[in-house]
């Protein structure tokens, strides 16, 4: 099969219903749009959330907080996440891609201290929790940030 044979199946699509093209077309005269009003004038209609001059729910709805739109929210792992790796191995970003901890990393990761690790490591991440670094340390290793 090649692109040039593709069609789509029989009795899925119908021709295109020329408006405005006389009365005798079935379609003439006001084309569809009935016979004043908004929708029927050119360029008519209203704007996407437009309810009719009431209220809208986007502005109805109360803002909550603070959000930060230049934030660069960082990937968080857990160091029980760490024992898949080699004792004495140096772990970084691309190594945490490689094994699958990480699917994605597009600003940096935080290593929490959720769990044991009872490899010695020295691990290079962007931050690393209170709890995360003790257990890093407690087990022989060493952390860096980068």
């Amino acid at each position: 099969m090649n692109l040039h044979e593709l069609s789509p199946a029989a009795g899925s699509t119908r021709p295109a219903f020329r408006k405005g093209r006389g009365h005798g077309s079935g379609n003439g005269k006001t084309a569809g749009r009935g016979q004043k009003g908004q929708w029927a004038r050119s360029g008519g209609g209203v704007r996407v959330g437009f309810e009719g001059g009431q209220m809208p729910l986007v502005r109805r709805l109360p803002k909550r907080g603070f959000n930060n739109i230049f934030a660069k929210p960082l990937e968080a792992i857990n160091v029980s996440a760490l024992n898949k790796f080699e004792d004495g191995a140096t772990v970084n970003v691309c190594d945490l891609l490689e094994k699958g901890i990480l699917s994605k990393c597009e600003y940096g990761v935080k290593v929490l201290g959720n769990g044991e690790l009872t490899k010695k490591l020295i691990v290079r991440a962007s931050a690393f929790s209170a709890s995360a670094k003790e257990k890093i340390v407690a087990a022989g290793g060493k952390y860096e940030v980068v």
